[in-house]
C-alpha cells in the first residue's frame, strides 16, 4: 500500500489532465510535449517490470527503487515516449482513486485510455505490452463488452502465454477445466488465483 501512496504523489501532476472532459483531449497534448523513440524502449521496459512485478508474481514486489525509477521518469522532461507512461499512469490513478473510495471505474475512460495505448506501444514499440492486454480486458469487462474482452484475453495469450492473469481471466470466462488445472497446478500461491477462489 505504502508503495502505491508514493505513486500517488507522483500522479499528483497528472491531476490537472484529469480535471479535462476526455481522454481524446488530453492525449494529443501529452504527446506533442514527448520525445517519441521507437528506438528507446525504457518506458516499454517499465511497464514490463509493472507487470512481472505486480500482476505476473505470486505476491507484490515493487520495491522503493522501482517507485524512484518512475518519479525519475516522470519529472525528466527528456524521457523518451513520455506520453505512453503518463496516460497508464493516469489510467493507475483513475482506478485506484475510484477504488479507495468504492465507486466503478469511469469505463469509457478505461477503454479509450487503453485502446489508445494499445495503438501507441504497438506503433513505438512494435509490440504491446502483456499489461496492456490485461488492463483493456478489464476495462472492456467494467464497459459490459464481454466477447471484446474475451477476444483481447485471446490475442493477450496468443503473445503471452505464460501470463497468469490473462490465464485466470480465460478461465472466469469460459471454465476451461485445461486452464483451471494449470492455474491449480502450477500457480496455486498466486494472488489472483487466490483471490478468485480457484481451486
Amino acid at each position: 500500500m505504502k508503495k502505491f501512496v508514493l505513486i500517488f504523489f507522483i500522479m499528483i501532476t497528472l491531476s490537472l489532465y484529469a480535471q479535462k472532459a476526455s481522454i481524446k483531449d488530453i492525449y494529443p497534448d501529452l504527446k506533442k510535449k514527448s520525445q517519441i523513440d521507437k528506438s528507446d524502449k525504457t518506458i516499454y521496459n517499465l511497464l514490463t517490470t509493472f507487470y512481472e512485478k505486480n500482476l505476473q508474481a505470486d505476491q507484490e514486489e515493487m520495491t522503493p527503487e522501482d517507485i524512484q525509477q518512475i518519479e525519475k521518469l516522470v519529472s525528466d522532461p527528456n524521457t523518451k515516449n513520455l506520453h505512453i507512461l503518463m496516460l497508464f499512469l493516469m489510467y493507475q490513478q483513475h482506478i485506484s482513486k475510484t477504488a479507495a473510495v468504492g465507486k466503478e471505474p469511469d469505463a469509457d475512460f478505461q477503454i479509450e485510455t487503453m485502446n489508445i495505448l494499445e495503438n501507441e506501444t504497438k506503433d513505438i514499440f512494435g509490440k504491446i505490452p502483456a499489461i496492456i492486454y490485461i488492463y483493456k480486458a478489464e476495462a472492456l469487462e467494467s464497459g459490459h463488452k464481454k466477447d471484446e474482452s474475451q477476444n483481447t484475453i485471446i490475442q493477450g495469450l496468443k503473445e503471452y502465454p505464460d501470463s497468469i492473469p490473462l490465464k485466470v481471466y480465460s478461465y472466469l470466462n469460459t471454465k476451461d477445466n485445461t486452464i483451471k488445472d494449470d492455474l491449480i497446478k502450477n500457480h496455486s500461491k498466486h494472488w489472483m488465483v487466490q483471490q478468485f477462489g480457484i481451486q
